[in-house]
């Protein structure tokens, strides 16, 4: 049985459930144009599963629901994004349809030279739809997250988040990331729209500045909040200049984890870090706060370990990482707010000997010994 209704009650059995498309992704091995790169390493990415491994490897309980080829690739996708500790019992397969896979060259996402082909049109999770899905698995965590990716994929994807998104009693925390992808669209101007209003149904929503301004023409984390009223927690990712958190505006927030009562905003510096890649940061960002929300830690905690997370990913090559011990995560997120300023990470942080942090005046790097 599928549907709302099948879903299962009493304690969840995940802490966190995570929805969506994964992908097989080509890497190149060496930069360049996609036409002149000889060569690719294959990897996994997908924004959903992608949030799922991080969570898993700092020792939560993940869940990955997705919907794969019954072809190699999609083997390859189980048994990797399983690698990292995340339950993938609930994937389904589909022999009619492949499994979705990318190119993508070595240059920054927002520049001009960064070029990504894919090739997932009719991909197996493009057919996940509310009469499809294990429903009961889905609903069965103290957290879903969901993304705008997935809406994108078909107008089958898109019902089935509408469905997940509806208000109804005892669902789990309703995690939100925006991920405006315009290229996905089927119609020019239906993404936008769309976006705003699973926004809306949402507790925790993740959207960057630039991503609002490009769909909604919003300008500032005061517009974005004034548009999105309604989400008990609403995180305003500002690149460079860090993150605004809008938390306990909702009279009643449908969940205690998502935030006390009352309104607060809390804007929290990034960090300096010597990028190796600029792939995958948002999505650690969201399971480093996602992670800090299931702890109920603070809000600028929560931030803090988002922008430890995205750190550990921007100083690797790809899309995914071991993120640095919670132990070590704990320390860095302690430190006053003049030592947090003064940190700069680098590749290989995340294995470096953080036992007594240097919290003198003078400037900070964090490498491995």
């Amino acid at each position: 049985m599928s549907g709302p209704a099948a879903a299962g009650r009493g304690a969840a059995t995940a802490d966190v459930v995570c929805l969506g498309e994964s992908m097989v992704t080509f890497l190149p091995s060496q930069p360049g144009r996609l036409a002149d790169v000889p060569s690719f390493g294959r990897a996994i990415g997908g924004a959903e599963s992608n949030v799922a491994c991080a969570l898993a490897a700092a020792g939560h309980r993940a869940k990955w629901v997705g919907r794969v080829g019954a072809d190699g690739f999609g083997d390859h996708l189980v048994d990797a994004i399983a690698a990292y500790g995340v339950d993938t019992s609930a994937v389904r397969r589909d022999s009619d349809r492949p499994t979705g896979i990318y190119f993508r060259t070595a240059a920054d996402r927002a520049t001009g030279t960064h070029e990504v082909a894919y090739y997932r049109a009719g991909s197996a999770a493009s057919a996940m739809s509310p009469a499809n899905v294990p429903y009961a698995d889905l609903l069965d965590a103290r957290i879903l997250h969901l993304t705008g990716i997935t809406a994108a994929l078909s107008a089958d994807c898109l019902s089935l988040l509408r469905s997940l998104t509806e208000p109804r009693p005892g669902r789990p925390l309703i995690s939100f990331d925006v991920n405006h992808r315009p290229h996905l669209w089927r119609a020019g101007d239906e993404g936008p729209g769309v976006l705003l209003d699973l926004a809306r149904r949402a507790d925790l929503v993740f959207v960057g500045e630039d991503e609002a301004e490009e769909a909604w023409g919003l300008r500032g984390a005061d517009a974005i909040r004034a548009a999105l009223p309604e989400p008990a927690v609403l995180v305003v990712k500002r690149g460079s200049e860090g993150a605004t958190v809008f938390s306990g505006r909702r009279p009643e927030p449908r969940s205690s984890i998502a935030g006390g009562a009352g309104s607060s905003v809390t804007t929290v510096p990034a960090l300096h870090v010597d990028v190796v890649a600029a792939v995958g940061a948002g999505d650690a960002f969201a399971a480093g706060f996602l992670s800090a929300t299931l702890r109920e830690l603070s809000v600028r905690d929560r931030v803090r370990h988002g922008h430890l997370m995205a750190a550990a990913v921007l100083t690797v090559p790809g899309d995914l990482t071991q993120p640095p011990a919670r132990a070590q995560a704990d320390e860095l997120v302690a430190l006053d707010d003049a030592a947090w300023g003064r940190l700069r990470l680098g590749p290989g942080w995340t294995a470096a000997d953080r036992a007594g942090i240097d919290r003198s005046p003078a400037p900070q790097e964090v490498h491995p010994t």
